[in-house]
């Protein structure tokens, strides 16, 4: 084992236990890495992701054919209609479960069977790169651990976090409006065992390094199965300590360091992504000091504040937010999403809103069929998420189908062309709408957004190309079919905010290898807009087309922009 990991269980756990439980790791990792391979596709150096890299966020159950498991029939859909312009799938937590859709898991190491096994998961591996959650911070009430636990046998006993009744817990962040602690009936009396997030969510004990060495075992199964992006989940939540706010512990930062190092010397082509929503400071805070925790963090304030940009018409926040960013450094990348299974985050765009612009970005949702969740806090229950199709949510139904579905694509824009990585979520590349009927069925706000769709008549609305879906996929197609021609769009090629108009939104992207440059332009309004660009000849490498001094709408050094149009432009 190298230093780094000697130093990380030392921290952690003691220089008694750290030595011992370096001793265990290195006789894990021995088994398993004899049974890894270095996949085929994979990207090399610290960061091994490129412009090419743009990955779709979905369901394994989402597509569903009559007579086929649903990963198979995932797998036969994006290799049909994406393989030429998607490189990877993140697939949503694809084992046995019992609620939140996947997040309450029973064994980590097998598919779900309603689903497929882990001969379809290859499969799809074999066509795209493979992006998954390992949910470390709790497993199912009803999985075998907790279920050993509750008969007090053994090891298990210290596999969960439970503490008296009476408790002092009020220093805890709560992500939910949910009680703390769940009390279970075991084998020695009643027990209050720490529940985060619900009471079949059951926390695990990170201050057991058994636990810990279960979930590293975890971690370099997957990769063994082809998984090349591995997503921890809640990872913010891992470290338990009373007297503590539990969030973004010292030790939970140690053992994000420690998955990394674990990476860096056994499977260097594996991408550690963190989950983190919370505000934009604490959130980067996970890259470490960039060569020691997550390659890739999830790009949270980018939701709230696009949406806020295109239902004002003004993006002078968007802006000065982005101009804040950290130049790529080619060591850490962003995942840049809008949409995903869950809703849009409001606590990330706090400090970057007013109060006010928060309230009717609230409002909004509101009126365009969104829900609200809420969380509690030590005055109240305060808005945390919203609930919503993210379509719905930017491009208002009233709009003609072409006009709709160029607003939408003009803020899909932004998360394909700013530094990072795009994660496109399944229901957005497709041009989905709010599904408030299954919110009716399940009683969960984020059902909205995670309706269950039969491949065939997906495929049929793609194929008709007046359909709204084939206007919005064709969009997605176009973009980033762009996007991987051009250096430019690298995770570490460079990024600057261009002075525009409040609802012009312009920004270059800059390749040191090779000096591709394109300027990325967005009209963000219902109007026309004028960019001034300075330069006599362009091209637009969306739709290839030249646009020239004298035409319509070059003139001197002004551009013209249609209503909420994209363009990226090279110099001829």
């Amino acid at each position: 084992m190298n230093t780094k990991i000697r130093e990380l269980l030392t921290f952690i756990y003691g220089e008694d236990v750290g030595k011992e439980t370096e001793t265990r790791l290195e006789s894990l990792v021995s088994r398993r890495m004899t049974n890894i391979e270095k996949p085929s596709n994979c990207g090399a150096g610290l960061l091994p992701l490129d412009e090419k890299d743009a990955f779709v966020i979905t369901y394994g159950d989402q597509f569903q054919k009559k007579g086929q498991s649903h990963m198979k029939t995932l797998g036969e859909f994006f290799k049909q209609e994406t393989s030429d312009f998607l490189s990877g799938v993140h697939i949503l937590p694809f084992f046995p479960y019992t609620s939140d859709d996947g997040f309450s898991i029973v064994d980590y190491m097998e598919v779900n069977p309603d689903w497929g096994d882990w001969n379809d998961v290859e499969g799809i591996g074999k066509n795209f790169k493979l992006m998954s959650d390992l949910v470390l911070n709790h497993c199912s009430a009803s999985s075998e651990w907790f279920k050993s636990y509750l008969a007090c046998e053994g090891k298990y006993k210290g596999y969960f976090i439970d503490v008296p009744e009476d408790t002092d817990v009020s220093m805890v962040f709560r992500p939910r409006a949910l009680p703390l602690l769940t009390a279970f009936d075991t084998a020695e009396g009643k027990k209050h065992v720490w529940t985060t997030f619900s009471a079949d969510q059951v926390d695990l004990n990170f201050g057991n390094p058994d636990i810990m060495l279960e979930m590293i075992d975890v971690f370099l199964f997957h990769v063994q199965k082809g998984i090349q992006v591995i997503r921890l989940d809640a990872i913010a939540y891992l470290w338990k300590e009373l007297g503590h706010s539990c969030l973004h512990h010292p030790k939970t930062h140690a053992a994000v360091q420690l998955f990394r190092a674990v990476v860096d010397e056994f499977v260097p082509w594996v991408v550690i992504i963190t989950e983190t929503n919370v505000p934009h400071r604490e959130n980067i805070s996970y890259f470490g000091n960039g060569t020691d925790e997550a390659q890739m963090i999830y790009q949270f304030a980018l939701p709230p504040i696009v949406l806020d940009a295109f239902l004002r018409e003004d993006a002078g926040h968007l802006k000065t937010w982005a101009r804040e960013l950290p130049q790529p450094d080619g060591r850490t990348t962003y995942f840049n999403f809008l949409a995903s299974h869950d809703g849009v985050g409001l606590l990330p765009a706090r400090g970057i809103l007013t109060e006010d612009e928060l309230e009717g970005l609230i409002a909004s949702v509101k009126d365009r069929g969104g829900l609200i969740s809420y969380k509690a806090t030590a005055t109240g229950d305060i808005p945390y998420e919203m609930n919503v199709n993210y379509c719905d949510a930017v491009a208002e139904k009233e709009l003609p189908a072409v006009s709709r579905s160029r607003k939408f694509l003009a803020s899909q824009s932004i998360l394909l062309g700013f530094p990072g990585v795009p994660g496109i979520y399944v229901h957005s590349l497709i041009g989905s709408g709010n599904w408030k009927e299954g919110v009716s069925v399940t009683g969960m706000n984020r059902t909205i957004n995670r309706q269950k769709l039969d491949f065939d008549e997906v495929t049929a609305e793609l194929s008709d190309p007046a359909s709204f879906r084939a206007l919005v996929f064709s969009g997605y197609r176009k973009m980033l079919a762009a996007r991987r021609q051009n250096m430019a769009f690298h995770p570490s090629s460079a990024f600057n905010i261009v002075n525009s108009s409040e609802s012009v939104l312009a920004f270059e992207r800059e390749s040191d290898e090779t000096g591709d440059k394109v300027l990325c332009l967005v009209n963000l309004s219902s109007k026309q807009q004028e960019q001034k660009i300075g330069h006599t000849a362009m091209r637009d490498i969306i739709t290839d087309t030249a646009i020239l001094q004298g035409s319509s709408r070059f003139n001197g050094e002004n551009i013209l922009l249609e209503p909420w149009e994209v363009l990226w432009l090279i110099r001829e």
